[in-house]
């Protein structure tokens, strides 16, 4: 190593240090740095770094981590205090697995502290393979929990980051997951500004995230990874953003290899890196040193990324002693401790939602029954509680056990697969039957699992693809429960999935119907504890549940008109923020801060919500606006706040929100967001306004004054 210089003294700014240190290293040095795979610059003191670590729900593919329900869970919880918590402990096993990595000269991927995580990509069409990667449908929903996602991963040392948040895919990008290196999303402004970005720009401007991953696809005929309008004109000019863009693996390679924006490697780097992205996942940055050469790029240009990267790397503390960062004292102790299995089980409860309870067979009466059968092929498969991009949990639960350490002794639990996932076993599916008819309730686990559902290129059983070609329940599994109800016992569907399912069988026959998503490690834990009664249910769905296909446009349609609740005019099987409980939450006293304001004010609510039930529960609280004679096309109407509160029985607690400025804005055909005076609905409800079977009180504001145009994109 040279000999003490500027870099390494602690005592000057992590600007100053960087600068002293790029202006020390070669060309070639300096293209090395900026691959996912970076090796080690001896002579300065660089140690080798893989900047590809990912942790979706738990810090994944590096052994024994604590595994939380997949993220499209962490959505229906509608929690934001609980995914701060589990993405804090989610950043500190991190760090102890990295610090511990590095005490056993282990540099390896996915032992590093650059997460390639939250995807906030909107979950538009129920056929894309990667949407329980999200956070669901709805821009706002979306954006909150990103935001927390991304506060607890970084932390909020005043001088270093804990780890580095990566919110992706920027932008645009929610399958087919088969064009996904070659397709153009061709999208509005309007729909850029009022569905696809907002929760980009929450994450970045109020959330610091300071890394963004880039897209494979074009979005309006630029690549994503090389966009001149998302990198340079949004990100970082409008937004402020100054952290650094790594792109998505290969995606370098397709602006010229598929998307044909350039010809040439040397091309599609040089495009890349000077329209602001700095991280090449994959190895086509090799090419800067000849695009240098041939004039496309100047090694000036180059230095603005390098800096960029190595800024995120003094923030991460990797320059300094262990002891100046506090992040580094985490004990390895805490990877999969006791009390992050049993936040687990808290996120696994409430992302649970009751859709249906008919006659309130739930919770079990165990004084009435006898015995349980147990029937489903999601009852005893550990990946059905997985999703992806996961870590390894020391003791999985799965419904089936969950139920068995649930159930009272004197209740017999039965069990029989009935078939796999999509298909019969014929001898399974008779034997299933049989016990079903001895049994007093049976305990249907449908659904699908990540072998049915994910991104191109991982392998599943059915598809290559990722992606979904129908969202109907599959037919074996449509067979299963004709076979159950027959028997004339009560079926109660548990379901594990990450995406909306069409399943008007279960609707119209089963008793009740659980939606447990992919619930993490704890999840049969949390599944029997909702069934029995130990916990009552309050998660909230972050999707439309369609009856069929026929109720959306074409997948490879990037418009946003006929999709979400915001645009379908269809009847859902189940709609947008809808989910039971075993309690009755009323609504009353509902008042506004004021009946008439300007254009550019927020609006303060006030209400009483009380627990009607005889059970303690959570509700949660929904704010819905709708401007009654905007100049454009406006949403149906759109989720503008939301409180889970938790309340005793025979209790009442009151709410307050505050809705800023752009709960009012509408957006227009050029992309801007402005505050238009007129008549806006106010909705306060547990769902959605046209959902009857929850509370929902109706009011009217009045905005007077001239139009206000608020800050976006364009």
């Amino acid at each position: 190593m040279e000999a003490k210089t500027a870099y390494l003294n602690a005592k000057l700014s992590f600007e100053e240090r960087v600068k002293d240190l790029v202006s020390r290293m070669s060309l070639d040095e300096k293209i090395s740095q900026m691959l996912d795979v970076t090796p080690a610059i001896e002579r300065l003191g660089i140690p080798e770094y893989n900047w590809w670590n990912e942790c979706l729900h738990g810090v994944a593919r590096a052994g024994f981590a604590t595994v939380f329900p997949q993220a499209i869970g962490f959505a229906a919880s509608w929690d934001r205090k609980l995914i701060r918590s589990v993405s804090d402990a989610i950043s500190d096993e991190a760090r102890a697995k990295h610090h511990e990595a590095l005490r056993h000269k282990n540099r390896a991927r996915y032992f590093g502290l650059t997460f390639w995580t939250p995807n906030i990509n909107i979950f538009r069409d129920p056929r894309w393979g990667r949407g329980h990667e999200t956070y669901g449908e709805d821009p706002y929903l979306t954006g909150e929990m990103g935001l927390q996602f991304v506060k607890g991963l970084q932390g909020n040392d005043p001088k270093y980051l804990k780890v580095v948040a990566t919110p992706k895919h920027y932008a645009v990008h929610s399958g087919p997951e088969k064009d996904r290196h070659r397709f153009d999303a061709v999208v509005s402004r309007k729909d850029m500004e009022e569905t696809y970005l907002p929760a980009f720009r929450k994450c970045v401007v109020e959330g610091k995230a300071y890394s963004v991953m880039g897209a494979y696809n074009r979005t309006n005929g630029e690549a994503c990874c090389a966009s001149k309008t998302l990198l340079g004109d949004i990100l970082r000019k409008k937004w402020g953003f100054e952290g650094y863009v790594v792109s998505d693996c290969g995606a370098i390679t397709d602006i010229f290899k598929d998307h044909k924006v350039v010809g040439t490697a040397e091309e599609a780097a040089a495009l890349a890196v000077k329209t602001g992205c700095d991280l090449n996942c994959g190895d086509t940055y090799h090419a800067l040193r000849d695009a240098v050469k041939q004039g496309h790029i100047t090694e000036a240009e180059i230095d603005v990324a390098l800096k960029r990267l190595f800024m995120a790397r003094f923030k991460l503390g990797m320059f300094d002693p262990p002891s100046a960062c506090v992040y580094s004292k985490i004990s390895p102790d805490v990877v999969g401790c006791a009390k992050h299995r049993k936040l687990a089980l808290q996120a696994a409860r409430e992302s649970i939602v009751l859709l249906k309870n008919e006659g309130n067979i739930l919770p079990l009466n165990t004084k009435k029954i006898k015995s349980i059968c147990v029937v489903g092929p999601n009852a005893n498969q550990e990946i059905s509680l997985m999703g992806n991009y996961q870590g390894s949990p020391s003791r999985p639960v799965t419904p089936l056990f969950g139920i068995m350490n649930r159930a009272p002794k004197n209740i017999r639990v039965l069990y029989e697969d009935g078939g796999l996932i999509d298909r019969h076993i014929s001898d399974s599916l008779q034997q299933a039957v049989m016990i079903a008819a001895q049994s007093d309730v049976i305990i249907a686990c449908l659904g699908i699992t990540p072998h049915c559902e994910g991104e191109e290129g991982m392998p599943t059983d059915a598809i290559m693809s990722g992606d979904r070609g129908d969202i109907q329940l599959f037919k074996n599994q449509v067979g299963l429960v004709e076979e159950l109800v027959k028997t004339g016992k009560p079926v109660i569907a548990v379901l594990l999935n990450g995406s909306a399912i069409a399943m008007s069988i279960l609707k119209e026959k089963a008793k009740a119907i659980v939606e447990a998503w992919y619930p993490g490690e704890e999840g049969g834990t949390a599944i029997a504890d909702v069934l029995f009664g130990d916990y009552n249910p309050a998660g909230r769905l972050p999707v439309t549940f369609y009856a069929s296909l026929d109720q959306i446009p074409a997948f490879d349609d990037y418009r946003m008109q006929g999709r979400t609740y915001r645009y379908c005019e269809a009847k859902p099987l189940y709609s947008f923020g809808f989910g039971l409980s075993y309690s009755k939450f009323k609504y009353s006293g509902v008042k506004l801060s004021a009946q008439t304001i300007a254009p550019g004010d927020g609006l303060g609510i006030a209400l009483k919500v009380k627990n009607a039930g005889k059970l303690a529960g959570d509700e949660v609280v929904q704010v819905y606006v709708h401007p009654r004679n905007a100049s454009v096309r406006t949403p149906i109407c759109e989720l503008r706040q939301f409180e889970r509160v938790s309340i005793p029985a025979g209790k009442e607690k009151t709410v307050q929100f505050m809705l800023s400025a752009e709960a009012f804005s509408i957006v227009k055909d050029d992309g801007k967001r402005v505050v238009e005076p007129g008549i806006y609905d106010v909705y306060v409800s547990g769902g959605l306004p046209s959902e009857k079977q929850l509370p929902c009180v109706h009011k009217t504001v009045e905005i007077l004054g001239s139009p206000v145009e608020l800050p976006g994109a364009f």
